[in-house]
């Protein structure tokens, strides 16, 4: 195989053959992968960011109202419920209803049969801020995977999603025989 030319080598690739002279003896080849996964997602992030932040929101208020908007109407969760969503830790849940009431985007709602429940549910003002920032959200998303074919982009999530088995593999204790 040709050595690469100066111009061919990306940032990643020059890490690794500097530490390839430094020290031959270790294996760098999951910088191959983990490297770039790292520093593609430090791109799209700062992509992302600006995006919602155009609409003044952050990435965890932008979380909690798509979570409020995939559930259907009447667009409402319990704090919990926002926790369990999957993209809304549960740490600060709390703050980021009280930021998005105070901007009018949702409201908060005592359960009818108990008082004790306590519903965010979005506005309407929150459901159009939601429907025009999550479409932008996607034509930001498919414009930065525009080098990709559809055929490439199905291999790459199956791929990532393998990867991320692979990883989470990786915390359980190897098996002593």
């Amino acid at each position: 195989m040709a050595a690469a030319r100066p111009a061919d080598r990306d940032a990643v690739a020059r890490v690794i053959e500097d530490w390839a002279r430094e020290r031959p003896d270790l294996d760098t080849s999951p910088l191959e992968v983990l490297a770039r996964l790292h520093r593609s997602y430090l791109r799209y992030n700062t992509r992302l960011i600006a995006s919602i932040e155009r609409h003044g929101l952050s990435v965890a208020g932008f979380d909690v109202l798509t979570a409020l908007r995939r559930a259907g109407h009447p667009h409402r969760l319990t704090a919990g419920q926002l926790a369990d969503s999957g993209l809304v830790s549960s740490a600060g849940v709390t703050l980021r209803i009280d930021r998005l009431e105070k901007d009018g985007h949702i409201v908060r709602e005592r359960d009818a049969a108990d008082r004790r429940v306590v519903y965010s549910r979005l506005t309407e003002k929150g459901l159009v801020t939601v429907d025009t920032v999550f479409a932008e959200h996607l034509d930001n998303e498919r414009r930065m995977l525009d080098g990709l074919s559809p055929s490439e982009r199905r291999q790459l999530a199956r791929l990532l999603r393998k990867l991320e088995e692979s990883i989470l593999g990786s915390d359980e204790e190897p098996s002593a025989e």
